[in-house]
C-alpha cells in the first residue's frame, strides 16, 4: 500500500510517498507565490497534489492534524490547505487518516515532545535517506507517512 503524506502548509506544503514496506518513492514541497493571491494558491496546492497522486497512485491520504497556533491568521491559511488535500484525496477515492504532532513525534522517536532534529534523525535512519537539502517540511511528510505506515492496522 502507498501512502501520501502530507505536512499541509500555505508557503510550502510537504508531501512524500512510501509503502508500507517502508519504500521512499519520493518527497518534496509544494510551493506557492506570495505575491499571488489566496485562491491561485491554493489551486497550485490542488494541481500539485493531482500530479502526484496521478504519478505515484498512492491509496491513502496521511495528514497533520492542525494544532492551535497563535497567529489565527496562519491557521486559517493551513486550514484551507488541509481543507483542499482532503478534497483530492475525496476525488481519488483516497481514504484520508489524521495524527496529531505528538502522535507523530511518538511514533517515529518514542517521544512525543521530540524535537525537529531528532524526528529527521530519525526519519533518515529508519527510511535510509542520506542527506538531503529538502525543507523541513518535505521531512515532516515523511514523518506523516511513516507514523501511518507503522500505526495502520492491516
Amino acid at each position: 500500500m502507498k501512502i501520501l503524506g502530507i505536512d499541509p502548509g500555505y508557503d510550502l506544503l510537504g508531501w512524500s510517498v512510501i509503502d508500507d514496506s517502508l519504500k521512499v518513492y519520493d518527497f518534496g514541497v509544494i510551493k506557492t507565490s506570495k505575491s499571488e493571491p489566496e485562491e491561485i494558491r491554493l489551486l497550485a496546492i490542488h494541481k500539485g497534489l493531482i500530479s502526484i497522486i496521478e504519478r505515484f497512485q498512492p491509496n491513502c491520504l496521511s495528514i497533520e492534524k492542525l494544532f492551535f497556533q497563535k497567529n489565527s491568521k496562519t491557521a486559517i491559511t493551513v486550514s484551507k490547505t488541509i481543507g483542499v488535500a482532503m478534497v483530492v484525496a475525496a476525488l481519488n477515492n483516497m481514504p484520508v487518516f489524521e495524527y496529531s504532532p505528538t502522535q507523530i513525534k511518538n511514533s517515529i522517536t518514542g517521544f512525543g515532545r521530540a524535537d525537529k532534529s531528532q524526528v529527521e534523525f530519525m526519519i533518515k535512519r529508519i527510511l535510509k535517506i542520506p542527506s538531503s537539502k529538502q525543507p523541513d517540511d518535505a521531512f515532516d511528510a515523511l514523518a506523516i507517512a511513516l507514523c501511518h505506515a507503522l500505526n495502520r492496522k492491516p
